[in-house]
């Protein structure tokens, strides 16, 4: 990297991108056994594992740029000093809103880090090249739950459009643009958030146009942001102590 303010830079999207990753993967894995099936138990529990094994690539790489080791990012950290969108923090509520979350937010995963196969930091070109076949499963799976649940009848489409209606605003803060949003954009480590929310739009607009639901308006003004510059809800402090509670024993222990 090109001097302080270019690795700065980078970090602080990689942290967006991890941060991200880790707290939905734990929302998703709240799932585990109460699932409404099986064969979707199992689904949800396997992608929620796929992102926090994400996670931990990029916290690597975080690790590899000086920051501290994956476990200390991940468990140590006030919901103060985390990056992630509002969006992704919030409880699961019923498994509609899961999926309606799953849908928006994969879409924009599966975009990004394609995106990132290109990136000049070709540390994170290559593990995006690597996570991109996992995270076209995850947007298929979402795809077909949003086909068949958007068109299934009255009751079922009335519940997905009312997650749909509550997402949404939180959904447009993944896009929210750092300080740093032009030096990401002119050194060639990712080609911008304006750039990916507009290729956002595109996706699941398809996709929702095959069905009976009628896709909120996709009005930037209407983001609910504050999170990639820590500023959450209430529900990821509360989080973050589960998550870190058995680590916090003794930190320094080997599992």
């Amino acid at each position: 990297m090109k001097g302080n303010q270019s690795q700065s830079a980078l970090k602080k999207l990689l942290y967006n991108i991890a941060d991200d990753l880790l707290i939905l993967g734990h929302r998703n894995s709240e799932w585990t056994g109460i699932g409404p099936l099986l064969e979707e138990d199992i689904a949800f529990s396997s992608m929620a594992q796929d992102k926090i094994g994400q996670s931990l690539a990029i916290y690597e790489l975080l690790h590899q740029l000086g920051e501290p080791h994956p476990d200390t990012v991940a468990f140590m950290r006030n919901a103060n000093q985390f990056h992630n969108c509002q969006l992704v923090e919030l409880p699961i509520g019923e498994y509609q809103f899961s999926l309606v979350r799953h849908f928006l937010f994969d879409h924009s995963l599966l975009l990004r880090f394609q995106g990132l196969t290109d990136s000049s930091y070709e540390p994170l070109a290559q593990v995006s090249q690597k996570l991109v076949g996992e995270l076209r499963y995850h947007v298929m799976h979402a795809d077909s739950f949003i086909r068949q649940l958007g068109t299934a009848n009255e009751d079922s489409i009335g519940r997905m459009q009312t997650a749909l209606d509550i997402a949404v605003p939180y959904a447009l803060g993944i896009f929210e643009k750092s300080p740093e949003e032009e030096q990401i954009i002119s050194e060639g480590i990712f080609t911008g958030e304006q750039n990916l929310y507009d290729a956002w739009c595109r996706e699941i607009s398809k996709t929702t146009s095959l069905t009976s639901l009628k896709l909120p308006e996709l009005n930037p003004e209407q983001a609910i942001t504050g999170g990639r510059q820590g500023k959450h809800t209430k529900h990821l402090q509360l989080l973050l102590d589960e998550m870190a509670e058995v680590f916090k024993l003794e930190p320094g222990a080997e599992w």
